[in-house]
């Protein structure tokens, strides 16, 4: 008798049936890899100044030294320019990872609340979420950073502020529909607490659309956060993320160093 395959089963089926779908995560995994070995792969910590040689600046891809080669070259200060890459796309993953996590805690809790208790709360959450979505993203992170100053903290709790309220309308929206459902009457008529219902019950059939709002938002914060380092107003220069390692070479892309931008 044939086994029946099961939802998950068939998912997975179907996504290793995909060519772009199976190379996207190959390529993805491959980036994570990357980010995560950082330390380790990289043939130089190119912000330890004891490996740095002023003498080796500027080389070309390919160039070697006593210090090794060089495969992308190095920038104006002798930093191989391929450990530099991966120590940036390391912080910058962080950075959008971790400011993703905490505003869709911050945002699923908002959201529950507005959609269980509705309400004054739900008109005050939503209009705070209403008005701050009526600004540019990029403006709120640029007030909230001009008046924190750099840090790798603060760029976060500037890309929680602008992303939480995405995460807020969209769980609400899921959870006015669950809410009205048989299955939340039942847990009132039995006297169960809000506590429980709303976490037991609602938030469950909440977290589908949230995953897929969350993972267009890493790479919105990856982006977002990539220009406000471009613009000097991300993370300092200890800590250089993608963007910062832009604004330093884009002056070199027409003048025949084009490897350092």
């Amino acid at each position: 008798m044939a086994r029946e395959e099961t939802p998950l089963g068939r998912i997975l089926s179907d996504f290793m049936a995909s060519p772009t779908a199976v190379f996207g995560l190959v390529l993805l995994a491959a980036i994570l890899t990357v980010a995560i070995a950082a330390p380790f792969i990289s043939p130089q910590n190119p912000y330890d100044l004891a490996q740095l040689d002023v003498m080796d600046g500027r080389l070309p891809p390919g160039a070697k030294t006593d210090g090794g080669t060089f495969w992308l070259g190095t920038d104006d200060q002798g930093r191989d320019m391929l450990s530099a890459i991966f120590y940036g796309l390391r912080i910058s993953l962080t950075v959008g990872v971790a400011s993703t996590v905490v505003a869709l805690a911050l945002g699923l809790a908002l959201g529950l609340a507005a959609a269980y208790f509705g309400g004054r709360t739900e008109t005050l959450i939503m209009r705070i979420a209403d008005i701050q979505l009526s600004f540019p993203a990029i403006l709120i992170a640029l007030i909230l950073l001009a008046v924190l100053g750099q840090g790798m903290l603060k760029i976060i709790a500037a890309l929680v502020t602008v992303q939480w309220a995405y995460y807020a309308r969209t769980v609400r929206s899921a959870a006015l529909v669950e809410k009205r459902k048989e299955y939340i009457e039942a847990a009132r008529c039995l006297a169960l607490p809000p506590s429980r219902i709303v976490f037991r019950h609602l938030l469950p059939n909440c977290l589908p659309p949230l995953i897929v709002v969350a993972t267009v938002q890493v790479a919105a914060a990856i982006a977002l956060e990539a220009t406000l380092s471009f613009l000097g107003l991300g993370l300092p220069i200890t800590e250089p993320s993608l963007g910062l390692l832009i604004a330093n070479g884009y002056q070199y892309l027409l003048s025949g160093k084009y490897w350092i931008s």
